[in-house]
C-alpha cells in the first residue's frame, strides 16, 4: 500500500511539474542535482583555497567526494582528483588529503600541485584520519586505530579437517564501549597517533597504551603533538572527562598539560608557541547537568592553570582558529538559531564581527588576516566564503563558490519566518515558518492549509536558519512547516539547554504544543490538517505527542526511544545512563515515567515507524517494541524498515534519503485525504433523512 502511495505521490508532483502555468517548485529529482562543500584550507601564500565538493552518484546511489581548487576571490574553479579533508603542506607545493587506495580503504595520498602527480603515502589496513602536516613539511602526522592484544577467553577446538569449511570465529568483547552508530562494531583497539614521511613509507607509532588518543597538532618546533584524550585505565567510565597531553614524537614521552575536572578537547597551538586553546565543558557531578555550554579556554603551551574566556558568554563556542599574529582567536559561536563569528584576545575581550540569520563555519585564516569557512541560510544551501575587514571596524563575507546556483535559480523556494511564543509556563521559544512557494495564491480566498511540525533530534540540538532540502520540499507540496527548538534545545544558554535534565520529555512537549497554537493563531493553518514527525530525539518526542493528544491527523516517529529501560543497555555507549537522577536497576520508575511506551495505550493517531535497519544509537527493537504495541491494540500504523543505514534512516544511500521523505509525505497524504473522506461523507445527508 505504502508503495501505491509512494507511486501517487511522484505522480502528483510530475503533474505539477508539467503544468507550464505553475512556478518552479523544488521536486525530489532535484536532490540528485545538490552538492555539498567542506573543509576550505588557504594556501600559505593566501591566494588559493582547496576544499572537499560533494556530488550524488544516482548510479551506484551514494555521495562522491573530489579536491577542488579555487582563487580566493573565486575565479578559476577547477577539479584536482578524487578525495577528502585537504591540507596544505608548507611550502604551498603539495596538498595531502584522503582517499580510497591499496590494499584496502581510505588512505593517505599526496598531491603535487604544478604537475597534479599523486603519491599514495600509507598502505595500512586500518583507515588514517585527520592528517597533519609538520611545520617543515617532511612528515605528516595522522590518527588510526591499532589492535588491542588480548587474551580475555582462550579455547583451542579439535583439528579441522584438511579443505574444512567451519564457521568463522567468534567475537570476544571485553570494552564498554564496543560498538559505534555510523561505523558498526568497534575494532578491538584503541585509536592512536602516527607519523610518516611525505614521500612515503612505513608509518611510526608514536603514542601507546591501551588508551584513545584524539587528533594531533603539531608544536611550531616539530617535536610534539599536542592531544586531547583519557590516559587512564579506566577511561571507559569516565565518560565526561578528557585532559590535554602532548608526546614527544621521537621519544614518545608524554606529558600532562591540564589536571582538571571536566572535559577538554579540540586543543590548538597558537602560532608562536605560547599558548593552547581548547574547548571544554565544565566540571559537573555526573546527573546534574544533561548539558552544560561549550567553553573556550586558555593555558600556556608547557601546561598550567587554565583560564576561561568565554565564562560570561553563555552561548557554545564552535569553531576555533588562532589569528596568525598570535594575538588571540577567531570563534563562532551559536545562539538562537544562527552562528556568527567573533574574535575574542587574550585578556577575554571580545567582538562580534557577523550576524543575522545564517550559519557560518570557518575552517582556515590566512597571513592577510582572512577567513575562510562555509556559509548557508534558509534559502542558500552552504558555499565556501572569504571574510576579510576592508576597514578596521568593517566585516565582508564574499561568497566564492555557487555549487547549487545552476539547480536553484529558476526556482521559486519557500518563504522562511520567525515565529516566538511563550509557552504553558511563560518560557520565551523561538521557532520558523515555512510557507509553500505559491502562498498568497493558495491561501488568497481564506483557504487553509496543513502543517507539518518537525522535531528535532539531540535533544541538545539547535535548529536555525540553514538551508533544509527536506523542509523546502515538503513547502513544496503544499505543506507549512513548522520547526522550533523547544527548552532543552543549544542556542539559547545553560538554563535553557539542561532545562529538562532529569525530565525528558516532559516541559518541551509543552513548548511544541504551544508553538503549534501559535503557528495556528496566524489564521492559515488547517486545525483538521495537523501532522508531527521527527527523528531520534525527534521521534521521542513525536512518540511522546500521540501518547499525550489526539490533536494530529497523523504522525512519523522515525528512529525513536520507546522504553528507556531497554534502551540505555543495548544503545552504542554507556552515556544514557545517566539520563536521570538513579541507575534503572536502583529505580526503573524515572525510566519508566518517561517512556512514550508507557503511554501507548493512549494512542488514537495513525502513527508510521521508520528506521534504519543498521541503527546503532536507537536499535530497530526499540521501533519494533512500539509497532507492535500499536498494531496489537489495532492504532493504524506500519512499520518501514530502511536497508543499509545506520541512524538517521538515510545517508549512505541518495534514494534511502528519497525514500525517508517520501514515506513521511505518503503517510500524511493518505491521512489527510481519508479526513477529508470522512468528514464529507458525515456531512452528506443519507437518503431518507
Amino acid at each position: 500500500m505504502l508503495s501505491m502511495l509512494l507511486a501517487a505521490t511522484c505522480g502528483a508532483m510530475a503533474t505539477a511539474s508539467d503544468d507550464a502555468k505553475a512556478p518552479a517548485k523544488l521536486t525530489m529529482e532535484l536532490l540528485f542535482e545538490m552538492e555539498s562543500v567542506a573543509g576550505p584550507k588557504v594556501s600559505p601564500d593566501g591566494k588559493q583555497v582547496v576544499f572537499t565538493r560533494t556530488w550524488n552518484d544516482r548510479v551506484n546511489d551514494k555521495p562522491q567526494s573530489e579536491l577542488w581548487l579555487v582563487e580566493r576571490d573565486g575565479a578559476r574553479l577547477r577539479q584536482l582528483c578524487e578525495g577528502s579533508a585537504p591540507e596544505w603542506s608548507p611550502d604551498g607545493e603539495r596538498i595531502a588529503f584522503l582517499q580510497e587506495g591499496k590494499p584496502k580503504g581510505t588512505q593517505l595520498h599526496v598531491l603535487w600541485l604544478a604537475t597534479r602527480e599523486v603519491t599514495q603515502v600509507t598502505h595500512v589496513d586500518e583507515a588514517p584520519s585527520s592528517v597533519k602536516w609538520s611545520p617543515d613539511g617532511r612528515r605528516l602526522a595522522f590518527q588510526m586505530v591499532v589492535p588491542e592484544k588480548s587474551d580475555a577467553l582462550k579455547i583451542e577446538l579439535p583439528k579441522r579437517p584438511e579443505g574444512a569449511k567451519w564457521a568463522d570465529d567468534a567475537t570476544i568483547i571485553t570494552r564498554l564501549n564496543y560498538r559505534r552508530d555510523q561505523s558498526g562494531y568497534r575494532p578491538a583497539g584503541f585509536q592512536h597517533l602516527f607519523v610518516v614521511d611525505a614521500a612515503g613509507g612505513t608509518p611510526r607509532q608514536v603514542t601507546s597504551g591501551d588508551f584513545d588518543h584524539g587528533p594531533g597538532e603539531w608544536t611550531p618546533d616539530g617535536t610534539k603533538l599536542v592531544f586531547a584524550g583519557l590516559r587512564e585505565p579506566d577511561a571507559d567510565w569516565q565518560i565526561f572527562e578528557s585532559e590535554i597531553y602532548s608526546v614527544d614524537v621521537e621519544s614518545g614521552a608524554v606529558n600532562d598539560l591540564t589536571n582538571r575536572k571536566g572535559a577538554e578537547a579540540n586543543p590548538k597551538l597558537s602560532p608562536d608557541g605560547k599558548w593552547i586553546a581548547c574547548l571544554a565543558r565544565p566540571d559537573h557531578e555526573v546527573g546534574h547537568h544533561s548539558y552544560d555550554v561549550g567553553e573556550l579556554l586558555l593555558l600556556p603551551a608547557g601546561g598550567g592553570a587554565a583560564r576561561s574566556l568565554t565564562a560570561d558568554l553563555d552561548r557554545d563556542v564552535v569553531d576555533v582558529l588562532w589569528a596568525r599574529d598570535s594575538s588571540g582567536l577567531w570563534i563562532t559561536v551559536d545562539a538562537e538559531g544562527s552562528r556568527s563569528l567573533w574574535f575574542v584576545d587574550l585578556a577575554g575581550a571580545r567582538h562580534r564581527h557577523t550576524d543575522g540569520p545564517q550559519r557560518l563555519t570557518i575552517s582556515d585564516v590566512s597571513a592577510q588576516r582572512e577567513l575562510f569557512g562555509v556559509l548557508t541560510d534558509a534559502h542558500r544551501p552552504a558555499d565556501v566564503v572569504r571574510v576579510h575587514f576592508p576597514l578596521p571596524t568593517a566585516t565582508t563575507t564574499s561568497t566564492i563558490t555557487a555549487v547549487n546556483h545552476d539547480v536553484l535559480e529558476r526556482l521559486k523556494l519557500a518563504p522562511v519566518e520567525e515565529l516566538r511564543w511563550k509557552s504553558a509556563d511563560g518560557l520565551d521559544v523561538q521557532g520558523w515558518l515555512v510557507k509553500p512557494p505559491d502562498f498568497e495564491t493558495l491561501t488568497k480566498e481564506g483557504k487553509k492549509l496543513p502543517l507539518v511540525l518537525q522535531i528535532h533530534g539531540g535533544p541538545h540540538a539547535m535548529y536555525g536558519v540553514d538551508w533544509s532540502f527536506e523542509r523546502q520540499w515538503f513547502a513544496a507540496q503544499g505543506y507549512v512547516v513548522f520547526y522550533s527548538n523547544p527548552r532543552g534545545s543549544t542556542g539559547y544558554g545553560q538554563e535553557f539547554g539542561n532545562a529538562i535534565q532529569n525530565a525528558y520529555p516532559g516541559k518541551d512537549y509543552d513548548d511544541l504544543m504551544a508553538g503549534v497554537d501559535a503557528a495556528s493563531a496566524r489564521g492559515f493553518v488547517d486545525e483538521k490538517r495537523l501532522f508531527v514527525y521527527g527523528g531520534s530525539g525527534g521521534g521521542v518526542l513525536t512518540a511522546w505527542t500521540v501518547g499525550h493528544t489526539d490533536r494530529f491527523a497523523a504522525a512519523v516517529s522515525m528512529f525513536p526511544v520507546i522504553d528507556w529501560i531497554s534502551f540505555v543497555g543495548t544503545t552504542d555507549g554507556p552515556y544514557w545512563y545517566h539520563n536521570f537522577k538513579k541507575l534503572p536497576w536502583e529505580d526503573v520508575s524515572e525510566h519508566w515515567d518517561r517512556s512514550p511506551l508507557k503511554f501507548v495505550g493512549n494512542v488514537k493517531t495513525p502513527t508510521l515507524l521508520i528506521t534504519g535497519e543498521l541503527d546503532l544509537r536507537t536499535p530497530m527493537a526499540q521501533t519494533e517494541e512500539y509497532y507492535q504495541a500499536l498494531k496489537f491494540r489495532k492504532v493504524d500504523t506500519a512499520m518501514i524498515r530502511i536497508p543499509d543505514e545506520y541512524h538517521g534512516a538515510a545517508g549512505r544511500h541518495v534514494s534511502n534519503t528519497m525514500r525517508r521523505m517520501l514515506y513521511v509525505e505518503a503517510w500524511f497524504r493518505k491521512h489527510m485525504e481519508g479526513a477529508a473522506k470522512a468528514e464529507g461523507a458525515a456531512a452528506t445527508p443519507t437518503s431518507g433523512s
